[in-house]
């Protein structure tokens, strides 16, 4: 036998099922590129100058995700090629083949995708690696850099990691043929597929995973538990999707078929018969549908929420350009002497510098941490601990200001007696009038008040910040100062707050807080001040590294929601194509005995209405109930614009919408013309 002819049936085998292979190797073309522009960025000097290790970690982590989900996808869509060309092996059978024989068409049909695959994909990932990378920088707003480099290990990274894929793929394509037999593999075509059993077990099953893991997103309260349990209730709802969709695509399909008012009609019967006979797969792949639609509709809204709102997000933890917070171990006549010391320093610091402060802020604080129990706030260090590791449910944090500070931020002259406070409790709706400390004072709310503006604090996002604005501090505190936790650490934190503005540029803002910082937070600050801790910062400064993390899960969003988007596509465009093929004969009979094209498309449009856009109203159903956790989860990037959320991830689903139908309209064509004979 020619040695030439195995290379030459392989390719014909491709090119004649090029409708099937066609998307396929596409498919694998776009998953290297992808994976070589997400490994260069990740190795590219100009990230690794520019943007530090923060986003080289973010991009690692988004080449481990191309690199995970390329396996299980190919995979997946394999299996659909498989199927499809077994009727053809097991006529290479009949007519004498081996499965030796036909296993090296396997061969070589792999290492051509392999080859077409890789050389193709990093062909165009090394083309259009630097417009990733410039499309990178301005989101990050970084420097541009219009050198042209490539990246070997990247290449050779995906050389390896793609070519270990596909000795996988055909491995499992070879294990498939040789187990089946060569009548196995001609009627591979007409072999449906059991029910699977206990369906409805499956069901409830399902159901209750998935509202499980709502309940989990809605009743969660607190941002750092959010975090603990968001992966949790991912999992949940993914398995009762799958459960949901595979059980519940059996059950619906009897009840249709048992409404005869519904079943026996033209447009109807044809295609409720055919999505019984493939149903466990066709929940499969709805599943799958509907999950990936859901990852891009999540990843997409909160990433996109995150970066349109980096700035607000920045002037939270940096309410002005000059931030200064120094900590104490209490708040006597000598720490507060250091203070005024600490403070005349910056004044001459900026007075050198031709700086004059503007919109100052100055205030300190005793902060208590404690569980709100009706009126009563439990201080007890074992306690409060144990409560903050489990669900910080009542858990708050208590900042006493001093009178004196308040008036002078918020420009009021409230008055105050002795034993009263003016309570500031934010999103924490305390009703008591009056609040004690186990451990400490009792306290009657003379009025709740609104936070002045010029006081923010980025804790208040992540637990409930509670102001108690007091006479005086240091007698508001008197017993709660003796408190310490398990690990000795005094219960109370002191702490004293100065930020200002400069009215300057960033340079000067930049240069004024190394200048600070050199000549206040030295090294020998601790020995010549009395504070415990002390922090110089400017907003220009942490601009970069806000944007860097949040134009980096931007970008990263991006990539992979066009990776998911892809596969959604492809798994959809592959129903129908694989499902044309079975529908094929059936739909021949039926035009034999007088069914027309107009009712072929009649019931294809049932079949679309009826099942295919389960997965897009079951998306939008994950995404609403995702919001409230994932809301949460924003919360600990700083990102407390809810609104803002609820709108982004509006607007993501409409547009979903829109592109889901568009992508089904196409490939229900395709479906149409198999079935049709068009």
């Amino acid at each position: 036998m020619n040695r030439w002819i195995y290379p030459k049936l392989a390719f014909e085998g491709i090119r004649k099922n090029r409708q099937m292979y066609f998307p396929y190797i596409m498919t694998c073309i776009i998953m290297v590129t992808m994976y070589y522009i997400m490994s260069f960025l990740q190795l590219s000097d100009t990230t690794k100058v520019s943007f530090g290790d923060t986003i080289r970690m973010i991009l690692g982590l988004g080449t481990w995700v191309i690199a995970i989900f390329s396996t299980i996808f190919l995979f997946y869509t394999n299996s659909f090629l498989i199927r499809r060309r077994k009727k053809e092996f097991g006529l290479y059978n009949i007519l004498g083949m081996g499965k030796r024989n036909i296993g090296v068409i396997l061969f070589w049909e792999t290492l051509i995708v392999y080859v077409v695959s890789i050389m193709t994909g990093l062909f165009i990932g090394i083309a259009l690696s630097k417009m990733a990378e410039l499309a990178l920088v301005f989101v990050m707003r970084g420097e541009v850099s219009y050198g042209i480099s490539v990246s070997l290990r990247s290449v050779y990274m995906a050389v390896i990691l793609y070519g270990g894929i596909f000795v996988l793929l055909f491995l499992n394509s070879l294990r498939q043929v040789r187990l089946s037999s060569a009548i196995d593999l001609l009627k591979s075509d007409n072999m449906g597929e059991k029910p699977p059993k206990g369906n409805i077990f499956l069901g409830i099953i399902g159901l209750m995973c998935i509202f499980t893991g709502y309940y989990l997103s809605v009743s969660i309260g607190n941002p750092i538990a959010a975090l603990a349990v968001f992966f949790i209730a991912v999992i949940l709802v993914i398995v009762g999707t799958y459960l949901l969709m595979i059980a519940g695509s059996v059950f619906f399909c009897r009840l249709l078929q048992k409404n005869k008012g519904y079943y026996y009609k033209p447009e109807h019967f044809v295609s409720v018969s055919s999505m019984v006979y493939r149903m466990k797969r066709n929940g499969a792949g709805l599943a799958s549908i509907c999950i990936l639609a859901t990852m891009v509709l999540v990843m997409m809204s909160s990433t996109t929420t995150l970066y349109t709102n980096s700035e607000d997000t920045l002037h939270i933890h940096y309410p002005n350009e000059i931030n200064i917070e120094m900590e104490y171990e209490s708040l006597g006549i000598e720490e507060r002497s250091d203070i005024e010391s600490i403070l005349s320093k910056i004044q001459t610091v900026c007075r050198e510098n031709d700086v004059i402060p503007s919109n100052e802020v100055k205030y300190s604080v005793a902060i208590v941490t404690g569980q709100i129990q009706d009126t009563q706030v439990e201080t007890n260090q074992t306690e409060v601990e144990y409560m903050t590791a489990a669900s910080f449910k009542d858990v708050s944090m208590f900042y006493f200001i001093s009178l004196e500070d308040y008036n002078m931020i918020s420009g009021t002259n409230t008055q105050l007696n002795e034993g009263e406070a003016l309570m500031i409790s934010g999103r924490y709706n305390y009703k008591g009038n009056t609040i004690s400390f186990k451990g400490g004072r009792e306290f009657t709310i003379a009025a709740k008040s609104d936070k002045p503006e010029k006081i923010t604090n980025g804790m208040e996002y992540l637990i409930s910040v509670i102001y108690l604005v007091v006479p005086d501090v240091n007698r508001a505190v008197q017993g709660l100062d003796k408190l310490s936790d398990s690990s000795g650490f005094p219960r109370v934190n002191y702490e004293s707050y100065y930020y200002f503005d400069t009215g300057k540029d960033d340079k000067v803002q930049k240069a004024l807080s190394d200048k600070l910082n050199t000549e206040i937070a030295d090294s020998d600050g601790y020995e010549t001040h009395k504070y415990s801790y002390l922090r110089i910062d400017d907003r220009e400064s942490n601009r970069e590294d806000f944007y860097s993390t949040f134009g980096g899960l931007f970008y990263l969003g991006i990539v992979l929601s066009f990776v998911f988007l892809i596969a959604a596509v492809l798994i959809i465009y592959y129903k129908q194509i694989s499902e044309g093929y079975e529908d094929e004969k059936r739909f021949d009979i039926m035009q034999k005995v007088g069914m027309t094209k107009r009712e072929i498309r009649r019931s294809i449009n049932s079949q679309l209405l009826t099942v295919f856009f389960l997965p897009l109203v079951l998306a939008g159903l994950h995404l609403a109930f995702a919001m409230p956790i994932v809301s949460k989860v924003l919360i600990m990037f700083g990102m407390a614009n809810t609104k803002m959320f609820v709108i982004t991830a509006t607007a993501s689903f409409g547009v979903f919408a829109v592109f889901y139908a568009v992508v089904y309209k196409i490939t229900s064509n395709a479906y149409y013309r198999i079935v049709s004979g068009v």
